[in-house]
């Protein structure tokens, strides 16, 4: 039986088989990702060079025709004449790839303590967990503004646009990790006090490499549960920082910032500009949430 049979037949290919709202979240977020990393060849047009632009063909409405281009454009133009389809193509991209660094950011800072905290225990454990407990005191959110300000302000003024994008994925990451290392140091507690891991000890096995090949392969159930769940708030988390204007910068917008940039014209009449970023915000995170939900289902054995 070849691997892929193999994993078409297992319990988790079966239960997302019969699992319809999986299934169309998994369709949708593998659309939404597909399209986002096909940019350059799906989006109709170039909306961030400005040779390309027309202002006659501001606020132009969904399926209107530009008056500066004559093209015709899907979702409307917003009051740089930028196509709204494409724009969202771009900054859906961008959302992806600082929502995904900053949760391998989390993930890998909260399994490394987590980790540490469970097998070594301690004064260590204890230092771990009251970092972490007075960071849930406050809001991720809150947390990832104070990390953005004090990043950018260490930064020379000169290098602040450049960096900014690094300084966001650095604040959400360092934000979120807190769930990781509770989980996984409840995990490698209970796996420290199996036989695999006393008999890993009697041969001499270092700690290090105890940790990361005895313990980890055992852990990452939950960490996988976690991370899918985690990519969603940091989506939403970017798009919040950038909404406040202290995320992603005017040159490189994410969806965020689109949908900052439509807030403005909301009640002008130009309401295109705001609700398409926005339905593609909710359409992104709601179905990483839905899929995080299902598999942490499957990943709970008393719910089987």
């Amino acid at each position: 039986m070849s691997a892929l049979a193999r994993v078409w037949q297992s319990d988790i290919a079966w239960s997302f088989r019969h699992a319809p709202v999986a299934m169309v979240a998994a369709l949708v977020f593998a659309v939404l990702v597909i399209a986002s990393l096909a940019a350059p060849l799906v989006a109709p047009h170039t909306p961030f060079e400005p040779g390309s632009l027309n202002l006659m063909d501001g606020f132009t409405p969904p399926m209107g025709e530009g008056m500066g281009s004559g093209s015709v454009f899907w979702l409307g133009t917003d009051d740089q004449g930028r196509d709204v389809f494409s724009t969202i193509l771009y900054g859906m991209r961008l959302s992806l790839m600082i929502g995904l660094a900053a949760v391998a950011l989390a993930a890998a800072l909260g399994v490394t303590l987590g980790l540490i905290a469970g097998y070594v225990g301690g004064w260590i454990d204890a230092l771990i967990m009251r970092v972490a407990d007075i960071q849930l005191t406050f809001p991720s959110i809150l947390v990832a503004l104070l990390i953005f300000g004090v990043a950018r302000g260490l930064l020379p003024p000169e290098s602040r646009e450049q960096m900014a994008i690094w300084v966001l994925i650095l604040s959400i990451g360092l934000s979120e990790w807190v769930q990781f290392a509770r989980t996984v140091r409840g995990s490698a507690m209970v796996e420290a006090k199996k036989d695999y891991v006393q008999a890993a000890r009697l041969v001499g096995r270092k700690p290090s490499a105890i940790l990361f090949h005895h313990l980890l392969p055992n852990v990452l159930g939950p960490v996988l549960v976690i991370a899918t769940i985690s990519l969603a708030l940091a989506i939403i988390a970017e798009a919040t920082l950038s909404f406040l204007g202290v995320g992603a910068p005017p040159t490189r917008p994410s969806l965020g910032t689109l949908i900052r940039i439509g807030q403005d014209f909301l009640f002008s009449g130009e309401w295109w500009i705001l609700l398409f970023p926005a339905l593609t915000l909710l359409a992104l995170a709601l179905s990483v949430n839905l899929l995080g939900d299902w598999l942490r289902d499957v990943m709970n054995p008393k719910l089987r």
